[in-house]
């Protein structure tokens, strides 16, 4: 009888996930977690069972978009697939966004909120992109503290009725580049007919989420000066009674290599309607809320996007028999996922932390060595899980061998969505220069060890010595190469990705570490030892490899 390969397939993304159950029952208090757990096991058993189903049977499905009507109207209609609009239902009902806004569990809110995203955001097709901005732009109004705004937006952001809620755009990349913003050429104009209003003209090059409701964005109101001082913040709501967009036109959508559901578009903008934010300059500063919380989306979705992958090559590794034996009884097949694992487990703890410290500072309670650490963790978070995303996806879906390759299968999906995850919000280097000017700010690179020094204390058992060492000695190499590479601003530049690298994976490595011996205590089993030792293993100080001549070698190299 002609053979067929059984395809992977996925239980309950809660239960079959030990380092999430793990870190919740270390993190939250009892009462907490019994009141989410209910909820989590019921996302888990979807995303697993009919949601993962449906974004197979989805797969074809791409936005489209309709310039003109039968007559001749330009109507820029752009229809989503069918997961998407039921995405938006499960998002609004579920609280993917709510959750963190509403009172019932104070600081741990964000650890609520991002465990449901965990949980459920890899079968949704990459609508956390929109739900990222959706966040990002309620916490970006409420601190700005413009009332008639909070009023009027932050109510349908932070709904939990799919007929009330709102998704928001965030439109800053222009031709002139995505990182730097401070060259943006949309020019904002003072409404002829309608005093304080404004309007807006350009060319937004890349907007993710175009079906958004509304949108935050830079221009530059006109006189201003040049540079990013000179750029303001402001508020866009996107289609008008009639249901038609407001002095935009969608050029095109964008053919990308992957989060190929998300409507990414180019729009022109003339004559948009536009309501200033937060007066009519530093609008970068004033935005800098929104891309806290947009990084902090996409260092948990890294995470998340690692633990699907690793789920799914796991459980192909059961139903895969080659050379005599199932691919899970073959030590070096073992050895390759035992690797990818502690990279997940550590991704996870590193991208959480930068949840909890974010949850503290929305509730009042952190405190000023919270603020110090969180200035550089919520970049060294994204930066370090972006890069560990698509190294993971990559290996998962060759342990699949050639049906990894093969799109029908679903599998290619995983590293082509990954590979935004270094990109989107700041790419590896420009965030890696983020951390730089962070930890120029007093104390923050002192915040950052004695966070790594302190978890590190936590470990008794014998075990985790020898992880516990190569993390102390990470970032006392890094201390030492920053202390003599602030006195030369080409080296520090240029060792900037390799330094931020290290912070992340010795971050990475210490929270492993405890969350082991929390667990040792808790009768939890010995599994994550293992990964803390595992992860030591796969390297950790990336500072050793710099030496005096290293740019000068750069250089030779590129020429």
């Amino acid at each position: 009888m002609a053979f067929f390969q059984d395809p992977p397939r996925l239980g309950n993304q809660y239960d079959d996930d030990p380092v999430l159950a793990d870190y919740l029952a270390r993190t939250l208090p009892p009462d907490v977690l019994a009141a989410i757990a209910p909820e989590l096991r019921a996302l888990g058993e979807a995303s697993g069972g009919e949601l993962y189903a449906a974004q197979l049977a989805d797969r074809l499905n791409e936005p489209v978009h309709t310039p003109w009507d039968p007559w001749g109207n330009r109507i820029d209609h752009i229809e989503v697939s069918p997961l998407w609009k039921r995405a938006a239902r499960l998002a609004a009902e579920r609280g993917l966004v709510a959750a963190a806004y509403e009172p019932a569990h104070g600081p741990f809110a964000r650890v609520h909120q991002f465990a449901l995203v965990h949980v459920v955001g890899p079968s949704l097709d990459i609508y956390s992109c929109p739900l990222a901005m959706t966040d990002g732009a309620a916490r970006t109004l409420i601190d700005a503290g413009n009332q008639p705004l909070i009023d009027h937006a932050v109510p349908h952001l932070t709904s939990r009725d799919p007929a009330v809620a709102w998704t928001s755009g965030q439109w800053m990349t222009e031709r002139t580049g995505g990182s730097d913003v401070s060259t943006t050429e949309t020019i904002a104009r003072p409404a002829p007919d309608a005093p304080g209003a404004w309007t807006l003209h350009g060319t937004k090059w890349f907007t993710s989420a175009t079906t958004a409701e509304m949108a935050l964005t830079l221009a530059r109101p006109e006189g201003n000066g040049p540079g990013s001082k000179g750029l303001a913040l402001f508020f866009v709501q996107v289609k008008g009674a009639d249901g038609r967009m407001r002095g935009i036109t969608v050029n095109r959508l964008k053919d990308k290599l992957g989060t190929r559901k998300v409507p990414t578009a180019e729009l022109t903008l003339d004559g948009c309607p536009a309501t200033p934010v937060i007066g009519l300059g530093d609008g970068v500063r004033h935005i800098t809320p929104m891309l806290s919380i947009t990084r902090t989306w996409n260092a948990v979705s890294a995470a998340s996007g690692m633990r699907r992958a690793l789920a799914l090559a796991r459980d192909y590794a059961g139903r895969r028999h080659a050379f005599g034996a199932a691919l899970a009884d073959k030590p070096l097949h073992v050895d390759t996922l035992a690797g990818l694992e502690a990279e997940y487990a550590g991704a996870l703890l590193l991208s959480f932390r930068a949840v909890e410290l974010l949850g503290r500072r929305e509730r009042g309670v952190a405190t000023e060595a919270d603020e110090r650490l969180a200035r550089a963790l919520t970049p060294i978070a994204k930066l370090t899980t972006g890069k560990q995303a698509v190294a993971v996806a990559s290996e998962a879906i060759e342990s699949c061998g050639g049906a990894g390759y093969v799109e029908d299968t679903g599998l290619p999906r995983l590293l082509a969505d990954a590979q935004v995850l270094p990109i989107w919000e700041g790419t590896t280097n420009v965030l890696s220069l983020d951390t730089l000017r962070a930890l120029a700010k007093g104390g923050t690179l002192e915040a950052v060890a004695d966070e790594i020094r302190a978890h590190l204390a936590r470990a008794t058992d014998a075990s985790l010595a020898a992880p516990a060492r190569t993390a102390a000695a990470a970032i006392d190499a890094a201390g030492r190469w920053a202390a003599t590479a602030l006195t030369d601003p080409v080296r520090m530049e240029a060792g900037a990705r390799r330094f931020a690298l290290t912070l992340g994976r010795t971050l990475e490595l210490a929270y492993l570490v405890t969350h082991a011996q929390w667990c040792l205590d808790h009768d939890r089993g010995p599994r994550a030892a293992a990964a803390a030792r595992r992860f030591a293993r796969n390297g950790v100080d990336l500072i050793a490899a710099m030496d005096d001549a290293s740019h000068d070698d750069a250089r030779l190299l590129v020429g």
